[in-house]
């Protein structure tokens, strides 16, 4: 040990601070990339070494050197864009992001992705960003105390590349229909039968006739547009007519018929086609009971059963009570594509719609054609049995089990209008924006309309992020100091959410690297006058021996 052990130290020193430096250089340089981390240095002091001295063994340390090189994970400002693919994640988590066709995976919080000519949604070296299919579902106007179905994403299989395979929307045919409206107490019957007083509708409808009902002949009519597997849309109209009644205690009855245009009714009876029926365009009929209030408490539906020549289809006998969806809803057949066993609800494939007025049955038990339907003592299958007795309503059958929606038809004082119409079908249509949702799901929304759910992002967490290592281009690789990524959806389980049209800057603070800067730069300056301050020490021993 001598002076030769201080100018070791002195370099141990400026090479120490030459390394520091060259982080707070690579921090200030990436002052302004998307989702950069910064990097701090840490030195710790280097072995001692033992020395004799009067009062025993003491220790001389030996110099300085890097003891660790942390990054800052804290949070980055945001910057906002207009690009619906510029994502930032508000907390913790990393993107995961793949090459193509390769296994190998990175980390990142750099969100600058976009569509290549492949569909994929890529970084800027092309590497695909990695999330979860969304499982679609189909919903509609709710019963009981709710009006809205769940909305909450469900994902399919494991973390795959997003990708968007076809810009097109396939069309869905029309699978529920919900009408309700309210039918002004005070509107008189336009419509009479004295054989069939509860199907005066029923009977006045021809579908050979142009218009197939009179303006004359109903009191109220809404149509709503429904759209068949093919994508093309049809005009389904219910007509509503009271039925004059007398000592009903205040109940009231409306009747209804839900109608297409007649040329557009595919269905296809045993020996012809339906459209060239009087009953062209009849899909359903039925009727609708209220209290004195005007609540409705009540429906009856029928419809064409299987196995009817052309001469019978305005026969009431053949007139069958509707069967019931699993929603406890009555379900119709509206065959417009001429499919082939498809006419009737017993059919091998049948194209069912739910007639949702407001009314659903919780109680599916029964048999045969009366199956969910409370005919009360006499066993009512079709139509024509209900009778001539207007007075006796009590033969109109009615659902089992009776659950009123939140929203339901009913017949107050007032101007007959309809209060709530939608159906669940649509046309072909073609993307034309995406947008990310703060729960990372990736949104397609396309020219028919329809918003639809295709991805979720997959968000990356580790027990060690420090443990990550940097391999340059915004990206981290795992290590064993990391552990594995832990994955889960943005939002939940402690991972950040997503802020589309937004990228995370650089988390780089120009005043505090300039102040390191300064004290790193004075602290090279001071080890270096340790060796000038060792070089003039030896000098004057060189000049000892002249």
């Amino acid at each position: 040990m001598g002076l030769s052990a201080s100018l070791f130290s002195g370099i141990t020193g400026l090479q120490a601070h030459g390394d520091k430096m060259s982080v707070l250089g690579n921090n200030i340089a990436n002052v302004n990339t998307v989702g950069f981390k910064s990097a701090k240095m840490h030195f710790e002091d280097a072995i001692s070494q033992d020395m004799s001295t009067a009062t025993g063994i003491a220790q001389v340390g030996r110099g300085v050197q890097v003891g660790a090189i942390y990054a800052d994970f804290a949070q980055g400002s945001f910057e906002t864009t207009s690009e619906s693919t510029d994502l930032a994640i508000g907390g913790k988590g990393f993107f995961i992001v793949k090459p193509k066709e390769e296994e190998t995976t990175y980390y990142s919080r750099a969100g600058n992705f976009r569509f290549d000519k492949d569909g994929y949604l890529t970084d800027p070296h092309g590497y695909v960003l990695q999330g979860w299919q969304v499982q679609h579902s189909t919903g509609g106007i709710a019963t009981g105390n709710s009006t809205t179905t769940t909305n909450k994403v469900r994902t399919v299989g494991v973390p795959t590349d997003i990708r968007l395979e076809n810009f097109q929307s396939a069309p869905q045919a029309t699978s529920r229909v919900n009408m309700i409206t309210n039918l002004d107490s005070g509107e008189e019957s336009h419509s009479d039968s004295k054989n069939n007083p509860y199907f005066s509708l029923f009977e006045s409808w021809n579908g050979t006739a142009t218009p197939p009902l009179g303006d004359s002949l109903y009191g109220y009519q809404s149509t709503i547009k429904v759209y068949d597997a093919n994508g093309s849309s049809h005009n389904v109209t219910v007509y509503y007519d009271q039925v004059t009644l007398s000592n009903a205690g205040g109940k009231k009855v409306w009747e209804f018929i839900v109608t297409s245009q007649p040329n557009e009714d595919g269905r296809v009876l045993s020996n012809s086609n339906f459209s060239t029926t009087s009953a062209a365009g009849l899909l359903m009929t039925g009727t609708m009971t209220f209290d004195a209030a005007g609540d409705m408490t009540g429906i009856s539906a029928f419809t064409l059963k299987s196995g009817v020549g052309a001469g019978g289809v305005k026969n009431l006998s053949n007139w069958t009570l509707a069967n019931f969806s699993q929603d406890g809803l009555p379900v119709l057949t509206a065959n417009f594509l001429s499919t082939s066993n498809a006419s009737f609800t017993n059919s091998v494939q049948p194209t069912t719609i739910e007639m949702n007025f407001g009314l659903t049955n919780q109680d599916l038990s029964g048999s045969g054609v009366t199956k969910g339907w409370n005919t009360g003592s006499a066993a009512i299958t079709n139509a024509s049995q209900i009778g001539t007795d207007i007075t006796d309503i009590t033969r109109v059958p009615n659902f089992g089990k009776v659950e009123k929606s939140a929203l339901s038809s009913t017949s107050y004082s007032t101007g007959s209008t309809t209060l709530f119409m939608s159906q669940d079908g649509y046309t072909a249509g073609f993307l034309q924006s995406v947008s990310v949702s703060r729960d990372g799901v990736l949104t397609g929304r396309y020219s028919n309309g329809q918003i639809q759910e295709l991805f979720v992002l997959t968000l990356a967490d580790f027990n060690n992020q420090w443990g990550l290592r940097r391999e340059g281009g915004n990206l981290f690789s795992q290590t064993r100091e990391s552990g594995d990524a832990l994955t889960g959806l943005p939002n939940s389980g402690g991972k950040g959410s997503i802020a589309s049209n937004s990228l995370e800057a650089s988390n780089v603070d120009l005043a505090v690297e300039f102040v390191n800067m300064i004290t790193t730069q004075r602290g090279f300056q001071a080890n270096s006058k340790v060796i000038t301050t060792t070089d003039t020490m030896m000098g004057e021993l060189i000049q000892l021996k002249r």
